[in-house]
């Protein structure tokens, strides 16, 4: 929908793209890109909030020691499942509004955001996968890995859609997996390409300029 923000614009050192970091949990991804905007004085985005769906994640206080404005936005405490979503996706579309948010982050972010909260954003919103897409979607990416006997993973970044991790790829890193990992071991040497990934992605679309808001 053409309804907010501008409506296609490139960002520049003083004039950068206003971004929010959705997060759920530790925020390692989240505060890569902190430190990677801050110690570009030509980098062309900039994080506005943080917002967490869980009370007391600790890329909170990450944040803020970064000196960025982060808050949590938990599920309200009301029965109905589908009322309880959509109230969270209204609180959370005001308060991407009131930032004054063009683009959506996703980094280690749980939730799986419904078609109306995306028709309203997309294509706006960019997330990070432990996997090379369309491999290995969902929440175990890992552990389907090695489960699979796949030599090879990595990591994705991809617009997001209604669906499951099946938005358009923006970018791949390749990492080995050997016989000898773990989840834990093959997740860390992942992370350390898609601290890589994510910042040169976002790189790439402020200096091209973000794409118009989808038209009903």
């Amino acid at each position: 929908m053409a309804t907010i923000g501008p409506s296609s614009r490139r960002g520049t050192a003083t004039d950068p793209i206003r971004c929010a970091i959705l997060i759920s949990g530790s925020g390692s991804g989240m505060k890569a890109m902190l430190d990677y905007q801050a110690s570009r004085p030509e980098c062309g985005h900039t994080t506005v909030v943080v917002i967490s769906d869980i009370d007391g994640a600790g890329g909170l206080e990450k944040a803020t020691r970064s000196g960025v404005t982060a808050t949590s936005l938990p599920l309200p405490d009301i029965e109905d499942r589908t009322q309880r979503r959509r109230l969270h996706e209204e609180q959370l579309h005001a308060a991407l509004v009131h930032f004054d948010v063009e683009l959506i982050i996703l980094s280690g972010y749980m939730r799986l955001l419904t078609a109306s909260f995306v028709d309203q954003w997309a294509p706006r919103i960019i997330n990070i996968h432990p996997s090379l897409l369309p491999a290995f979607p969902g929440a175990h990416a890992h552990r389907d890995v090695l489960e699979a006997g796949a030599q090879i993973s990595g990591c994705t970044v991809h617009y997001v859609d209604a669906g499951m991790d099946t938005g358009q790829i923006l970018g791949q890193r390749r990492v080995p997996v050997f016989s000898s990992d773990t989840e834990r071991t093959l997740g860390e040497r992942v992370k350390v390409e898609e601290h890589r990934l994510y910042p040169q992605i976002i790189d790439q679309l402020a200096s091209l300029g973000l794409p118009h808001f989808q038209e009903d």
